[in-house]
């Protein structure tokens, strides 16, 4: 399933300030990246935030977030938000800020 040019759209719309944003075809999906490093990306009709694992709970509280999932695996430090729910832009503008925070503090590849 190719991923969802829509919510590629609103996602680069988000990054346009972000040096170094690279965009990478991954798992049928589309990933955003900086300096070698995953912020956020398409997976089916959900976008996930690389929000690292000390912020999930912060995260999952925020409203139509999940865990990300992918089959039987969670994978640790992601959260989902569905299509329907990627329209309320303060709630998308948090969950980028949360993975542009978490990303800042890798070493850059």
């Amino acid at each position: 399933m190719p991923h969802d040019e829509g919510l590629a759209e609103l996602l680069r719309e988000d990054l346009a300030e972000v040096a170094q944003l690279r965009e990478i075809a991954m798992f049928g999906g589309l990933c955003f990246t900086t300096q070698g490093h995953m912020i956020c990306g398409t997976f089916r009709d959900h976008v996930l935030y690389r929000v690292g694992k000390s912020a999930m709970a912060t995260a999952l509280a925020l409203p139509h977030t999940d865990r990300m999932r992918m089959g039987a695996r969670t994978m640790g430090g992601f959260v989902t938000l569905g299509a329907p729910d990627v329209a309320d832009d303060a709630l998308r503008a948090r969950l980028t800020a949360m993975a542009l925070d978490f990303v800042a503090t890798l070493d850059p590849k």
